[in-house]
């Protein structure tokens, strides 16, 4: 894939683009701030979560298990599992980027669903490379400054049980799955997981049964991969010859 410069209304409007997703996304960071500070983490804690964790699914799974009373390890297992699939964006994204050394290792804290998205439909290097970066600095820049003001929010909010944001965690974690469940397949794994986690709630330890959930979208997730291996090939091979 080329290096070719771009023109600048091209740049630009790959740059207005990234923004604006970086807005729509980032301003979701308030509400991460504020069921933070609800699930009992202070607002450095919190921050340091958006600093260093960077991938909102993980870190409201992370703050979930720590509301309802589980270990810290288990939150963190869990938001490691859920984080996994950045792993799977890396391996598309790297031959496409042609990053390497310091490089490649920075890129990894912006690899997330919009940075990736926006970074595979361009038709060269060059563009991928501004799409990625434009979109993951907005992104991070924002979610960071949201997540500041949402956790001073909630602190100054008090016991968040007054208000009821207690249930926030839940409501919130729900908002981001719930735009998935887009064919019969997500639809059945979700609720194969929500039986297994309300049948464990009553004779496990808080955390366990957010971890046994997600464990069934990964068997989910290696059983089709292994039932139809030739069709993923085939899926790949198409996605790599094509701008998306």
């Amino acid at each position: 894939m080329s290096l070719t410069p771009l023109l600048p209304p091209e740049r630009a409007a790959i740059l207005r683009d990234s923004l604006a997703v970086g807005v729509a996304t980032g301003a979701y960071g308030v509400s991460f701030g504020a069921i933070g500070v609800a699930s009992g983490l202070n607002p450095a804690q919190t921050c340091a979560l958006s600093l260093l964790v960077f991938t909102g699914a993980s870190q409201f799974a992370l703050v979930g298990v720590i509301a309802s009373g589980g270990a810290p390890m288990s939150g963190a297992a869990t938001a490691l599992l859920l984080g996994s699939r950045n792993t799977l964006y890396g391996l598309r994204l790297a031959p496409l980027l042609g990053w390497s050394g310091w490089r490649r290792a920075a890129a990894a804290h912006l690899l997330i669903d919009e940075s990736t998205a926006m970074a595979m439909n361009r038709d060269t290097r060059t563009a991928a490379r501004t799409a990625f970066l434009g979109t993951g600095l907005a992104v991070f820049s924002l979610w960071n400054v949201a997540t500041l003001g949402g956790a001073l929010a909630g602190e100054a909010l008090g016991d968040p049980r007054t208000y009821g944001l207690d249930a926030a965690v839940g409501a919130a974690f729900l908002a981001l799955l719930w735009p998935r469940l887009d064919d019969r397949l997500a639809r059945i794994v979700a609720l194969a997981a929500v039986v297994l986690a309300l049948g464990l709630v009553p004779v496990t330890a808080a955390g366990v049964p957010v971890l046994a959930a997600a464990g069934v979208a990964l068997l989910a997730g290696v059983l089709t991969a292994r039932r139809d291996p030739g069709s993923r090939s085939e899926s790949a091979t198409g996605s790599a010859g094509e701008s998306r």
